[in-house]
């Protein structure tokens, strides 16, 4: 009885394991097709999304903001009046058409 115990537990514990292990990743539709839209944005296009966004943003227009974009991460530098418009500038370029991570470099003008 002991062995027939030993060998339903072990059989048991397998089969939990490879049926753990044998889950497919499926990721829900609604998921995919954002991911590769933003796969698909080009870094030019991402940075003239958020120069776009950054010139429709009431303050913003007119400052020398200079974006650059790296495989999807943009990267704001310049001077700024006071910490509202750099506050500003980071919420446009979240917004913006594929950008992944916005490294805000802006510094207020002393």
């Amino acid at each position: 009885m002991r062995l027939f115990n030993q060998v339903f537990l072990l059989t048991a514990c397998c089969t939990i394991v490879l049926t753990a292990c044998n889950k497919a990743d499926i990721a829900s539709p609604t998921q995919a097709p954002a991911a590769r839209a933003d796969a698909n944005v080009s870094d030019a296009d991402i940075t003239t999304h958020v120069q776009s966004a950054l010139n429709n943003e009431p303050g913003l227009a007119g400052l020398d903001i200079a974006v650059v974009t790296t495989k999807g991460d943009v990267r704001l530098t310049g001077v700024v009046a006071n910490q509202a418009q750099i506050d500003t500038a980071l919420g446009a370029a979240r917004a913006a058409e594929g950008a992944h991570t916005i490294h805000n470099e802006l510094t207020v003008k002393q």
